[in-house]
C-alpha cells in the first residue's frame, strides 16, 4: 500500500526536475519580447525600453519581435502555445483582457498567461487633425451630431480599449461614430497626420510630438486626471462627459507552467528598471506611468480589467463584422 505514492512522489521528482534545471540556469540564451502590434506603437516602445534594461541585467539579449494582427490575438496565441520556460515572453495591452469577449480565440488567456508585472499605464486620447475644425470635444459633439457615422482611427481592432473609447464616447454624447481600425498605431497615426481620415482614439505615446508641434489636436485623454506629459489636454470628464475613464495598460505575460522562479525573476528584474531614473522619464516623456507591482496585483488587476470589458461590450452592443 506504500509503493503507490513513493512512486508517485518519485515521479513528480522526476517531471519536475527538468523545470527546476530551467529555472536555475535561466536565462543561458536570448530572451524574446512579442509585441502583438507593428513597430512605432506605445507597446512597442514600452517593450524596447524596458527589453534595453533587461538585457544589461539579465546578461542576455532580449529580442523584441513584432506579431501584429487580429487585434493582437496572434501574438497572444503564440505566447500562449510556446513553451513555458521563460524565453517567449508577451508584452500585451489590456488586449489580453478585452479580446475573449469579442473574439472566437484558440487559447484562454486568463487561463493559459500568466500576468506577471504590469509595465504602464497612459491615456487614450481622442485626436482630431486640425482641417477637421474642431479644438474642442464640445465642438467635435456639435459636428457630429450635424454629420452622423464619422469614421475615427484606431490602432487595433474591434473591442480593443482604443475603440470601445471611441464608442462609449460616442454613446454618452449622444452621437454616432464608426471605427476604422488600422493595423498598428503607428500607420494610423500616419494617416491621421496625412489627413486621410480626420479623427482618432488612440493610445498617447505616439501621439505627445504632435500635440507638441500642432500636427494633431488632442481633444480629451481618457484617464482620471491629465497626465504630466499632456498638460493641455482635458479629461473627458472635463470636458463634460461624465464617467468615462479608462487606463490602457501594457504588461508583461509568460505561459501558463513557467516556471515561478522565472516569473518573480523577471518580475523582480522589471520592477528594478521601473525605479530607473531614466527608464521612468522615458516613460513619463511619452505620456506613460511607469506601475511595476507584484505578480498577485497584476493578475487581479487583468481579471478586474476582464469583467469591465465583458461589461462595456455588452453595453456597446460590440460584434466583430
Amino acid at each position: 500500500m506504500m509503493k503507490l505514492p513513493f512512486a508517485s512522489l518519485i515521479l513528480a521528482a522526476a517531471l519536475s526536475a527538468p523545470f527546476t534545471a530551467i529555472a536555475g540556469d535561466w536565462p543561458d540564451r536570448p530572451v524574446h519580447f512579442i509585441v502583438p502590434f507593428p513597430a512605432g506603437g506605445s507597446t512597442d516602445v514600452a517593450a524596447r525600453v524596458v527589453g534595453d534594461y533587461l538585457s544589461h541585467a539579465l546578461g542576455q539579449q532580449v529580442v523584441v519581435e513584432n506579431k501584429s494582427g487580429a487585434n493582437g490575438n496572434i501574438g497572444i496565441e503564440y505566447v500562449a502555445k510556446s513553451s513555458p520556460d521563460g524565453y517567449t515572453i508577451l508584452i500585451g495591452t489590456d488586449a489580453v483582457s478585452s479580446n475573449p469577449h469579442v473574439y472566437k480565440m484558440d487559447v484562454d488567456p486568463l487561463k493559459d498567461l500568466l500576468p506577471v508585472v504590469e509595465l504602464s499605464r497612459q491615456p487614450i486620447a481622442l485626436a482630431a487633425n486640425p482641417s477637421l475644425g474642431v479644438t474642442t470635444l464640445s465642438e467635435l459633439t456639435k459636428l457630429v451630431k450635424q454629420q452622423p457615422g464619422m469614421g475615427f482611427a484606431t490602432g487595433s481592432g474591434a473591442g480593443s480599449p482604443q475603440a470601445m473609447l471611441g464608442l462609449w464616447y460616442a454613446k454618452l454624447a449622444g452621437i454616432k461614430l464608426e471605427q476604422v481600425p488600422y493595423r498598428g498605431g503607428g500607420q494610423a497615426i500616419n494617416d491621421l497626420v496625412a489627413g486621410h481620415i480626420k479623427l482618432g482614439s488612440l493610445g498617447t505615446t505616439p501621439l505627445v510630438p504632435y500635440n507638441k508641434n500642432g500636427g494633431l489636436i488632442l481633444l480629451a485623454q481618457s484617464t482620471a486626471t491629465r497626465s504630466p506629459a499632456l498638460p493641455n489636454v482635458p479629461t473627458f470628464q472635463e470636458a463634460g462627459i461624465d464617467g468615462l475613464v479608462m487606463d490602457q495598460r501594457i504588461g508583461m505575460f509568460v505561459p501558463a507552467g513557467t516556471p515561478a522562479a522565472i516569473a518573480s525573476r523577471l518580475n523582480a528584474e522589471v520592477n528594478t528598471a521601473l525605479r530607473d531614473e531614466k527608464v521612468r522619464k522615458f516613460f513619463t516623456d511619452q505620456a506613460q506611468e511607469p506601475t511595476g507591482g507584484t505578480v498577485e496585483q497584476y493578475t487581479h488587476q487583468v481579471r478586474e480589467d476582464s469583467e469591465k470589458y465583458r461589461r462595456l461590450v455588452k453595453e456597446l452592443d460590440v460584434k466583430v463584422e
